[in-house]
């Protein structure tokens, strides 16, 4: 049992684009699924499936490369972690890259972009950067 699986899912995606892998298991939970949402609605990733594997659930993802074999997310970054959280108002939202890049937030209305969560009006625990 890990004590912070956000990062571990962020760092098994790192790993596995270093090491060019064209998919990469993580194992489920639903903030997890919803993050691999928002990476395949913003481009980042191919596509993910959620398996269960006897009792456990595995999302499966399914990692993109450009036609020159480089990755389409060159970072992926942790942000708010069990020993210290941040948490950001809808104002107070940063840009990733001057735009370029995503925020990935936990907001009261559900896990969202940070461009999202500045168009609905709120704030929320600001998970990590991704670009």
């Amino acid at each position: 049992m890990t004590s912070d699986p956000i990062s571990d899912m962020l760092t098994r995606l790192r790993n596995a684009i270093a090491a060019k892998h064209p998919k990469v298991d993580v194992p489920g939970s639903k903030i997890k699924t919803e993050i691999a949402r928002i990476l395949k609605e913003e481009g980042y990733i191919a596509n993910y499936k959620i398996a269960d594997e006897g009792v456990k659930r595995v999302i499966k993802i399914y990692l993109k490369y450009t036609p020159a074999n480089e990755p389409v997310i060159s970072k992926i970054q942790r942000v708010s972690r069990p020993g210290c959280r941040v948490y950001v108002g809808n104002k107070d939202i940063p840009k990733v890259l001057g735009g370029l890049g995503i925020n990935i937030l936990t907001t009261p209305k559900g896990v969202m972009t940070g461009k999202a969560a500045r168009k609905n009006g709120v704030g929320g625990e600001l998970l990590c950067h991704v670009w």
